[in-house]
């Protein structure tokens, strides 16, 4: 078994992709997808999130929410709505964000090469989110939210992608969000090969969004194994990038309170470990261990002290997790970020006012800004086969789900 492999594809006609194409299903809740879905009855959100479709109290993990899923990607199917190739494939995925543009690939990922940690992680997964995504692709037989992955730039392969999105695409897509997505086929039987045997040869991929669904798939994998004739669920549906041309944003956060202390107790504690210097303007941390701070209208910089800074640990050392260790923790009396009611997280694609907003109004007190955590970090812990503290990364721009989708048969 490869690494990667073709496969065929059920994916929209082409006069229906802008139609089809909708947001990842985990970005949105209930009542943003029934907006989203109003007046589109092809939208991909009637399967990803088929509650839209069921009373408003319905419970999202009830067996007709399922059942509704398959019910809706049957339509499609037999509307000619959604069609499948007849012979496997890859599939090159371009997204345009702005003047940012990547160039993947689509393909079916090794579960066997994830059990081995082949395929790595660097996140923690949460039973009760893997348990639905079982519960889904069980419904479908299908996978139709893709893994977000990365795989360490090789010229080769991006020369033969380059190649490929040089003819006309499948369909080209512009999201109600402005993100363009673009999609071809690689149909040349030595392009395939040689992409199987160039991915073959790559010592990992990492997972950088998608670690529900690729722990869902390799359950499912793991259930089916032996019954069926097929061993189409020895893979799952992925889209790989180079690491080189991948964009993750800021992740900050947002504290409700100062632990009972004073403004001048707070900053006279937070001085033992940074320099801290009030600015004039929004401080967007420009290098690691630096560090912006929204308090009572006035922004200061935050530079940590280099004796604070771990020489190798590779989750230590990252940004997220120095001002954990140094101020979240030991000055505000948050120990864990996962449960604790009075912290919360800002994707920096909402932008540094958001943070200015939410102190302003009084919801919050203290606002901390940070720099982005870069892949080759993010590729560092999963090669130590560590995790990331919660909420590290915010990758952008996001793929589309129902451009194309994994039939497990």
């Amino acid at each position: 078994m490869t690494l990667v492999r073709p496969f065929a594809g059920l994916r929209p006609a082409s006069q229906h992709a802008s139609a089809v194409a909708a947001p990842p299903y985990d970005v949105l809740n209930t009542e943003e997808a029934r907006v989203r879905a109003k007046g589109k009855p092809h939208s991909f959100l009637h399967i990803s999130k088929p509650e839209i479709d069921l009373p408003a109290a319905t419970d999202p993990y009830a067996a007709v929410v399922y059942e509704t899923g398959a019910k809706n990607l049957n339509t499609l199917v037999t509307g000619g709505v959604l069609i499948r190739d007849t012979e496997p494939h890859y599939y090159v995925y371009r997204l345009k964000m702005g003047e940012h543009m990547q160039t993947g690939i689509v393909v079916a990922a090794s579960v066997a090469d994830y059990d081995t940690n082949r395929v790595r992680k660097h996140e923690f997964t949460r039973p009760d989110k893997e348990d639905d995504r079982v519960r889904q692709i069980e419904a479908l037989n299908a996978q139709t939210g893709p893994v977000l992955m990365a795989y360490k730039a090789d010229d080769a392969v991006d020369s033969i992608l380059e190649s490929a999105a040089a003819g006309a695409p499948l369909y080209d897509v512009t999201a109600d969000d402005g993100i363009q997505h673009t999609l071809w086929r690689i149909a040349d039987a030595a392009s395939i090969d040689r992409l199987t045997l160039l991915f073959d040869a790559m010592p990992a991929l990492y997972i950088a969004d998608g670690h529900h669904r690729s722990a869902a798939a390799s359950r499912v994998a793991a259930a089916r194994r032996g019954k069926n004739k097929n061993d189409a669920a020895e893979y799952f549906l992925a889209v790989a990038f180079p690491h080189d041309q991948m964009r993750i944003f800021d992740y900050n956060r947002v504290i409700k309170d100062l632990n009972g202390l004073s403004k001048d107790a707070f900053l006279a504690k937070i001085v033992e470990r940074f320099d801290v210097t009030p600015a004039a303007a929004q401080v967007k941390p420009d290098k690691p261990t630096r560090f912006g701070m929204y308090m009572d209208g006035t922004w200061y910089r935050l530079d940590m002290k280099p004796t604070f800074v771990p020489a190798h640990d590779p989750v230590a050392r990252l940004d997220v997790s120095l001002l954990q260790d140094n101020l979240i923790a030991p000055v505000l009396g948050i120990a864990d970020p996962r449960r604790d009611k009075r912290i919360d997280f800002v994707g920096g694609i909402r932008g540094l006012g958001e943070l200015e907003k939410r102190v302003n109004s009084g919801e919050m007190r203290v606002a901390f800004s940070l720099h982005p955590t870069t892949l080759e970090q993010l590729m560092a812990v999963a090669d130590a086969g560590q995790v990331m503290p919660p909420k590290s990364t915010w990758f952008e721009p996001k793929l589309a789900d129902g451009l194309v989708s994994h039939v497990l048969d």
